[in-house]
């Protein structure tokens, strides 16, 4: 009896502390909702294996749905090669989105390069399906993953162990975790003009620094950044000018045939094409014209990482001697092209300043070769100078080189868009620029000596620096300028004890001195009186507000016809307009009247790198399209 009095006792314990659960925990049934802050509803929205360690809904739903959820956490292997066999109830795309994604989730953990390319493979499947009614529409938000699985499953599917990290391209057989991945590739794929592309690292690992954005043009294909390498023996004109330098945006496209059967027989066959964006920016699959995708900024970034052009700019002010560019005989005039010509295309010439390089220019390239309306239009050509030679004497290399580069690339004077042209330079380059769209006749000849040019008794070699350094006529292809910061009068740093100094550290080139020297020996009436170290000033002794030579040059006008634009850094406009000044250029300099457009931009003396200035730039650029 006493027992059962212990079981009833117990009994009704359990039932009240039963009752009790389910009264106090009422609120909490098995199905039901919490709220999320906003954070968090955006990271269940976007969430990837791209974003994270995560998997995106549509995937934990096929895993839920095959009853593999445990199991992709304790054998993955396994449970993706189940899923792989089949789900007899799931549409295939959504089957082969979640197998691209759990690949990928995999070889991210162990490394194992066959299931990152067995998510490039089963995310090709996806996006381009044998039957059109299964490809995914431009609202599925799986369709930009899928892209994204492949582009990056094809980069590090291919990518070398190592820690260079190089896309190794090759044709071969590769494992897979279902069978086998044939890759044909034909190695003329790697030539580039004159140039063969090597030593690709994947543009997405890249992490840009120093540029304001890093661009992507998206779309199919894995994003690379190539180097050069010259062929021995070989020229393309249009290379020409190319600097083996030069890293090149390149995507590699891995095409594959029969894909859904493949998956089925274990063998994928597949081939690789290699472009770049002089080559195509879209690839036709099937009916569809998709684009590629390629990362410019990445590029270019890579170009200048640790690039000695910015170790030369100091040197190349105080040295007149020193060798700019490598290859000098294919760069004997200081142009080069960041692209290969492309017939249609207009030249943007860019001419940078005083202790100066062509990379001082990078924020403004990495705006002009992104933007859909100009990168197509415009090519970009680039002019470099040891910034401490006589103004005159750079820009009559400038205004040759100009002439030069033109009659290399269309000799018969087919391309009318290469008499367009645009030139644009900043500070002591804009002077340059001034150089050539003027007629100075003998002014600068005048200047400088008391006899004709064609009664000097010197050498041919000597004469024909003379009359390029001192006679200047416009150059027939320059339609339009723009100067940025540009000393039209002078700047206010230099002259007095400053140029003294500067002459003293300044070297001047023995090209230049030899000329003089013979001039003086030879035709000493032309210059009586007058030592060479008076007839040859440094470029700072040019900017001399009260050098004869700055006067001479402020008088002489732009030609008729030549579009001008002026863009004036002024630090602090609050001053009176007589105090501006961008800490080297005072307004009063930069200024010139019955310009087409005059932009006062608020900074240094640096504007070209400034958003302000760049915004301009394009502004101008667009509108030269429009003209006639």
């Amino acid at each position: 009896m006493r027992s059962g009095s212990a079981f009833r006792r117990r009994s009704r314990h359990v039932l009240v502390a039963f009752l009790a659960a389910v009264v106090f925990t009422g609120c909490a049934t098995p199905v039901g909702v919490r709220r999320m802050d906003p954070e968090g509803a955006n990271r269940k929205l976007t969430g990837s294996v791209l974003a994270g360690a995560n998997l995106s809904a549509p995937t934990m739903q096929i895993l839920n749905r095959s009853g593999h959820a445990d199991k992709i956490k304790e054998k993955p292997a396994e449970a993706i090669a189940v899923i792989h066999q089949g789900l007899p109830t799931a549409r295939e795309p959504d089957r082969l989105f979640a197998l691209a994604e759990l690949s990928f989730l995999h070889a991210t953990r162990t490394g194992d390069r066959s299931y990152y390319l067995a998510a490039a493979v089963y995310a090709y499947g996806f996006i381009f399906p044998q039957d059109a009614h299964d490809a995914p529409d431009s609202f599925d938000p799986r369709l930009r993953t899928a892209v994204d699985l492949y582009n990056q499953g094809l980069a590090q599917g291919f990518t070398a162990k190592g820690e260079d990290r190089h896309v190794v391209l090759e044709a071969g057989t590769y494992r897979l975790p279902f069978g086998e991945l044939v890759v044909a590739i034909d190695p003329q794929e790697f030539r580039w003009g004159p140039f063969q592309l090597e030593n690709f690292v994947a543009a997405a690992e890249l992490d840009v620094r120093g540029l304001r954005n890093d661009y992507r043009w998206p779309g199919i294909g894995t994003s690379l950044v190539g180097s050069l390498k010259h062929v021995k023996g070989e020229y393309e004109r249009e290379f020409a000018r190319v600097p083996s330098s030069l890293k090149v945006p390149a995507t590699a496209f891995l095409r594959l045939e029969n894909v859904e059967k493949g998956l089925r027989s274990g063998r994928i066959d597949g081939r690789i094409v290699l472009y770049t964006t002089q080559e195509g920016t879209s690839v036709a699959i099937g009916n569809r014209s998709v684009p590629l995708e390629y990362r410019p900024s990445s590029a270019l970034a890579y170009t200048l990482e640790g690039s000695q052009v910015y170790d030369i700019e100091l040197r190349g002010l105080l040295s007149g001697d020193l060798q700019l560019l490598k290859q000098s005989a294919r760069f004997k005039d200081n142009v080069f092209l960041m692209a290969p010509y492309r017939p249609g295309r207009i030249p943007v010439v860019f001419v940078h300043g005083t202790a100066s390089s062509p990379a001082r220019w990078a924020q403004m390239l990495n705006e002009i070769i992104n933007d859909p309306e100009l990168r197509n239009r415009y090519q970009i050509w680039l002019f470099t100078y040891n910034t401490g030679n006589p103004i005159l004497y750079s820009g009559g290399i400038l205004a040759q080189g100009l002439r030069n580069v033109v009659q290399e690339l269309d000799p018969e004077g087919k391309d009318p868009a290469l008499r367009k042209m645009v030139v644009i330079g900043h500070s002591q380059g804009g002077m340059l620029t001034k150089l050539a769209a003027v007629d100075s006749g003998s002014r600068f000849w005048d200047q400088s000596f008391k006899l004709p040019i064609d009664q000097l008794d010197v050498s041919p070699e000597a004469l024909g620096l003379l009359e390029r350094s001192l006679f200047f006529k416009p150059v027939p292809y320059v339609r339009r300028v723009v100067f940025i910061a540009t000393p039209h009068r002078g700047s206010f740093l230099v002259g007095g004890r400053i140029s003294e100094l500067l002459r003293e550290v300044i070297s001047l080139p023995l090209v230049v001195l030899s000329p003089l020297q013979e001039v003086f020996q030879r035709s000493p009436e032309a210059v009586a009186n007058r030592s060479i170290q008076e007839v040859i000033p440094r470029s700072t002794d040019n900017m001399d507000p009260d050098s004869a030579f700055i006067k001479t040059y402020g008088s002489i006008p732009i030609a008729p016809g030549v579009v001008v634009h002026s863009i004036i850094a002024v630090k602090n406009s609050d001053d009176p307009q007589e105090e501006w000044a961008d800490g080297v250029v005072a307004y009063s300099s930069a200024h010139l009247a019955g310009v087409a457009s005059e932009l006062i931009v608020h900074s240094g003396h640096s504007t070209q790198e400034t958003p302000e200035t760049i915004e301009e730039v394009r502004r101008i650029l667009l509108e030269n399209l429009r003209q006639p």
